[in-house]
């Protein structure tokens, strides 16, 4: 049995990489200690960082504030499953009535256009203050702030997604659509079984996108009178005159954002290497 080894310009090769490897570690370390030498110098090492730190990132009220807090966190948190069910489901028929052919289906696709273009033009808060407080006006009935977040949520990003998953229809090329119909599958057969499978894969990124700007957006249901995280860190600051319990909602938001981009960006660089293999670069 002969064993193979690797020729000097091999090892050679490797001894290269393996001191790039090490210079990189310590040019990294260096960069980090020189930042970190900065910041403190010019940020923490000032007179005025005391007070910075009192006014913000006091561990007293954030103990303090973070039980109100976290309930209200949970209201955010039931808004935004119930929106994730509802956005879904209306973005999906828009689209599906966006991409309707023929000259029959004429009318109801320059309503869903409109739609479309009325609420990705319109800010979110105008649709908090139009339908939160409109919809109670005129029926003349209490509506939880629950159930008009979760339609305020729906209608604003429902026009957003279904961009979305327009484009991703869109983007499969007409011959699956061709070769579904030719096998003898109906319109709603092919999308369903043919053309939406593959345009999940390329819209799924952008998918995530929106859910995390929704993530944040939950939290202007406060407007509404909602005791959610901002409401309630907006009481703690009127109970303790401190910014600290905001610090605390903003921590909780980006808690629950950072798994979401780190998932949006694992399956965009899984997707990417799948697009680009064999690729000569």
């Amino acid at each position: 049995m002969t064993t193979h080894h690797p020729s000097a310009l091999e090892l050679e090769r490797r001894s290269y990489r393996q001191g790039r490897a090490r210079q990189s570690v310590l040019v990294a370390i260096a960069s980090t200690v020189a930042l970190a030498v900065i910041v403190w110098a010019t940020v923490i090492n000032t007179p005025g960082w005391a007070v910075v730190q009192q006014t913000y990132f006091d561990p007293e009220v954030a103990l303090r504030s973070l039980p109100r807090v976290w309930d209200g966190f949970l209201l955010n948190l039931q808004v935004l499953g119930l929106s994730v069910i509802t956005v879904g489901l209306v973005a999906l028929l828009l689209a599906t009535v966006r991409t309707l052919p023929g000259a029959v289906f004429f009318p109801v696709r320059v309503l869903a256009a409109g739609y479309t273009d009325l609420f990705r033009g319109v800010p979110f808060i105008i649709v908090l203050y139009l339908f939160g407080f409109g919809i109670p006006t005129i029926t003349g009935t209490r509506i939880h702030p629950i159930v008009l977040g979760v339609l305020c949520v729906t209608l604003t990003y429902s026009a957003y997604v279904a961009e979305v998953i327009r484009a991703g229809i869109e983007a499969v090329h007409p011959s699956q659509r061709l070769a579904a119909r030719a096998l003898g599958l109906g319109y709603l057969q092919t999308l369903r079984r043919v053309v939406l499978p593959q345009a999940l894969r390329k819209m799924t990124p952008p998918l995530m996108n929106d859910f995390i700007s929704m993530q944040k957006d939950v939290g202007l249901i406060s407007i509404l009178g909602a005791v959610d995280a901002v409401r309630a860190a907006y009481i703690m600051n009127a109970q303790t005159y401190n910014f600290t319990p905001y610090v605390v909602a903003g921590i909780l938001f980006v808690l629950l954002a950072i798994p979401t981009i780190r998932l949006a960006d694992w399956y965009t660089a899984k997707l990417r290497e799948r697009e680009q293999a064999g690729a000569i670069l």
